[in-house]
């Protein structure tokens, strides 16, 4: 997780820093993991925002709306 995508969400209405102890929610920081979904991801990419990303965690149909290619860039378990 980085800064800028956390401030990137927020403004679009997602806000992942804020903790929310309602629902045990501690909030995000910057170095945090977070499954996200593939379509805010592709957004960030976009918005060349993008974190790095598991892509041995990945779910296979990610693949239909991101490339291997592209996942491939900002995975962090590849050699």
């Amino acid at each position: 997780m980085t800064e800028e995508f956390l401030e990137f969400s927020k403004s679009k209405g997602n806000d992942l820093s804020t903790p929310r102890p309602e629902f045990n929610f501690p909030g995000l920081k910057e170095g945090d993991s977070w499954c996200l979904c593939a379509e805010r991801w592709a957004e960030a990419y976009e918005f060349n925002v993008a974190p790095q990303l598991y892509i041995n965690k990945t779910n296979i149909r990610t693949l239909d709306i991101i490339s291997l290619e592209i996942l491939k860039k900002f995975a962090m378990d590849l050699n």
